[in-house]
């Protein structure tokens, strides 16, 4: 009993270990829009869901976030943001591919991305990833918070995240249902309590935001990590070699 506690305290304090096999260092890049990316100070509380998934990885893991804001899977490309990561890939390094919001924009032409277009841009992103070895996973677009007059969360992104379905199945492509499981987060929230996740602020509540805000598609910081923990989640259940690397805190004796 005594040689079993000494061993745990041992183990807890980092003097002994038990064997753990060797990882090579890799890189996680996350590509897509406003709802992934790193906000700038003067957008706080604002956060992008990718910003917390970062921190939930060992040493062995690098999260490089280029998600954009306003950007779509046409324009991603065309502002050249995604050779540059092309060019970088080592093997073993993983690309999260998120995008749909401004892709589906019918009103917002300088972004705006036709489904056939849409299909072929994830397409490329999958092959060339895998040109270099690296392991692309598809994400279905993060739902905007919507409910109808009975209190049930409504489809924002029905047509796109199909896509993005398709384009998984076609090319065997991990896929990560993140419009299905963001929806179901919301409805678990319910219709008021759901504001919580996102960028929902009074008059005066945040000097960023002396008006107000009333966003429902922008996340907090409260959202933006829960949103990380289902992309973890999922990560698991589709037992990606990645999650060898989640860190898990040590249970207290």
């Amino acid at each position: 009993m005594i040689k079993h506690f000494i061993f745990h305290v041992m183990l807890l304090a980092g003097i002994c270990s038990p064997l753990k096999e060797d990882l090579q260092h890799v890189t996680v890049y996350l590509i897509g829009d406003s709802t992934m990316s790193i906000k700038e100070v003067k957008a706080y509380p604002e956060t992008g869901w990718g910003m917390p998934f970062a921190y939930f990885f060992d040493s062995t893991v690098t999260v490089d976030n280029r998600a954009k804001n306003g950007r779509s899977t046409r324009t991603f490309i065309a502002e050249d943001r995604w050779r540059p990561i092309l060019e970088t890939l080592q093997p073993g390094d993983y690309v999260f591919i998120q995008f749909g919001h401004n892709d589906e924009s019918k009103e917002k032409t300088d972004r705006y991305t036709t489904p056939e277009q849409y299909t072929a841009n994830l397409e490329k992103f999958v092959n060339e990833a895998r040109t270099k070895q690296a392991y692309p996973v598809l994400l279905t677009p993060v739902s905007r918070r919507s409910f109808d007059s009975a209190g049930k969360v409504k489809e924002t992104h029905a047509a796109y995240a199909a896509l993005v379905k398709a384009v998984a199945a076609k090319l065997q492509v991990p896929l990560i249902d993140l419009n299905e499981s963001s929806k179901a987060l919301y409805q678990s929230f319910g219709p008021v309590y759901s504001k919580l996740l996102f960028l929902q602020l009074a008059p005066n509540e945040h000097p960023n935001y002396p008006l107000g805000k009333n966003d429902n598609t922008h996340f907090n910081e409260l959202g933006a990590r829960m949103i990380a923990q289902l992309v973890l989640n999922d990560m698991r259940n589709l037992q990606l070699p990645l999650t060898k690397r989640i860190v898990v805190s040590q249970q207290k004796l």
